[in-house]
C-alpha cells in the first residue's frame, strides 16, 4: 500500500501585495500537482493585475513590478474562478492539498473571492472534502522544541529540499509539497497510520495550541499582536456596525 506521503499531492501557493489577509491582493499564484514521489510535477500558473499599486517592498520580495502586472497580468475576477475551481478539482480527486501556512493563502484567496466574484471558497469546496497538510503546523508539532525560524526556507534547509527561485509561487508550492513528503518520511512511525483526513483535524488542534503558545509569548514580552487560531481558513471578519 502507498503511504500517504509517497502518493498523489497537490500543492497551492501565491505571492501578494503584502501580509495582511483582509487588505492585500494576489499576484501570482500556482497550484502545482504530483502524481507520486519523485513524479514529475505538473504547473498551472497565474499572473494578476490586482488593480491597486503594488508596495516596493512586496516587490522586493517576489520582483513583479506595477509595470510587469499591467501589461501581462489578468483581472482578478476570472482568475480567482479558476484557481478556486481547481483546487475544488484537487479535493475532489481525493488529492492533499500542501498549503504552506494555509491561514494565509486560503483566507487571502477567500477574500479576494468575496471581492471579485461576490463569492467565497467554502462555496466552491461545498461537494468536496477539504484536506490540507500545512508543513509550517507539521514540523512545529513534530519538532516543537527546534529553535530558529520556521519560513519555507528554514523547512527546505530542515529537510534537505531544494528551493530553487524563492518566492516564486510555482517553486515554493513545489518546495513546500516536497518538504511536507520529507516531513512524512522523517516521522513515519508518527504519520504512516493517520490518514490525510486525520491529519487535516489534528492540525486545526495542533495549530490552535501553537497560537495559544505564540500569543502567551507575545504577552510575556509586553506585545499586544493577536494571533488567530484558526486554521485552515480565517472566518470572515463581522461587519462593521453603521
Amino acid at each position: 500500500m502507498t503511504l500517504w506521503y509517497e502518493g498523489p499531492l497537490a500543492a497551492f501557493d501565491t505571492e501578494t501585495t503584502g501580509v495582511d489577509v483582509e487588505e492585500d491582493r494576489i499576484v501570482s499564484a500556482a497550484v502545482v500537482v504530483q502524481d507520486a514521489a519523485g513524479g514529475r510535477v505538473r504547473a498551472t500558473r497565474w499572473l494578476v493585475n490586482p488593480g491597486v499599486p503594488v508596495p516596493p517592498g512586496a516587490t522586493e520580495v517576489h520582483g513583479l513590478t506595477d509595470h510587469h502586472l499591467q501589461r501581462n497580468g489578468r483581472w482578478p475576477s476570472p482568475v480567482m474562478e479558476e484557481i478556486a475551481r481547481l483546487l475544488a478539482e484537487q479535493c475532489a480527486a481525493g488529492r492533499p492539498l500542501v498549503v504552506m501556512n494555509a491561514p494565509f493563502d486560503l483566507t487571502l484567496l477567500d477574500r479576494e473571492l468575496r471581492r471579485h466574484r461576490a463569492s467565497s471558497l467554502s462555496r466552491y469546496l461545498q461537494n468536496v472534502p477539504l484536506c490540507v497538510l500545512d508543513p509550517r503546523v507539521l514540523d512545529k508539532h513534530l519538532d516543537r522544541y527546534r529553535k530558529g525560524r520556521r519560513t519555507l526556507t528554514d523547512l527546505c534547509a530542515q529537510y534537505d529540499v531544494a528551493l530553487e527561485g524563492a518566492h516564486d509561487a510555482a517553486a515554493d508550492a513545489t518546495a513546500a509539497l516536497e518538504v511536507v513528503r520529507a516531513v512524512g518520511r522523517r516521522y513515519a512511525s508518527r504519520l504512516e497510520r493517520l490518514t490525510p483526513a486525520e491529519l487535516h483535524t489534528l492540525q486545526a488542534v495542533w495549530h490552535a495550541a501553537q497560537a495559544r503558545g505564540l500569543q502567551a509569548w507575545f504577552a510575556r514580552n509586553g506585545s499586544q499582536e493577536a494571533v488567530d487560531p484558526a486554521w485552515p481558513l480565517r472566518p470572515e471578519l463581522p461587519a462593521a456596525a453603521a
